[in-house]
């Protein structure tokens, strides 16, 4: 299964989930979802597009947003899926870490990102979808918002336990996809 296609199919099961237990996604309306943009940059290499979808939520005329970004898988542990920023409840922005092979659902994995300008930040964490995605901690969303929209990568370790999958998911076009994010939030 493509890296795209598994972490398109992760976000639709992580969107609106915030605050309701993991459920199957229902398929967005087609008024709602038509013409729904795919973020495209410069450069023609998968590597470089931001993926845009919108799940409609459990109640009716509910729909949630997010972008996403496949791992560079050159430089990534087959286990590491990519990257997912997402609308969430009360004009909040959620990022997360999508993997491939989940972490038990209660655990509180340690986060390690390093931009590739220069800074390392470490975050306790929180799993979501049955874990399989790793929930950042709310103060992450600032970063998203500002310093890595000019920062070339991400280098993303998750450690849990005695288990450790890193991964790298190149930012290029995130500033286009997150103010197209911002743009379909509240819709």
């Amino acid at each position: 299964m493509s890296g795209l296609l598994l972490i398109t199919l992760l976000a639709g099961s992580l969107l609106g989930s915030a605050d309701r237990p993991f459920e199957r996604p229902v398929p967005c309306a087609r008024s709602a979802c038509q013409g729904a943009p795919v973020i495209a940059v410069a450069a023609p290499a998968p590597s470089s597009v931001w993926k845009f979808t919108r799940t409609q939520g459990a109640k009716d005329g509910e729909s949630f947003a997010a972008i996403m970004k496949t791992a560079d898988t050159t430089q990534s542990d087959p286990d590491f899926a990519g990257l997912i920023v997402r609308c969430a409840p009360k004009g909040k922005i959620d990022v997360l870490v999508a993997l491939i092979r989940p972490f038990p659902p209660r655990s509180h994995p340690k986060v390690t990102i390093a931009a590739s300008g220069g800074g390392t930040l470490t975050f306790d964490a929180n799993m979501a979808a049955a874990g399989a995605a790793v929930l950042l901690p709310d103060e992450v969303s600032a970063f998203a918002a500002g310093k890595w929209q000019t920062t070339a990568s991400l280098s993303v370790v998750v450690r849990e336990s005695d288990s450790e999958i890193k991964g790298t998911v190149a930012l290029n076009g995130l500033r286009e996809a997150y103010n197209s994010l911002l743009a379909n939030c509240g819709l």
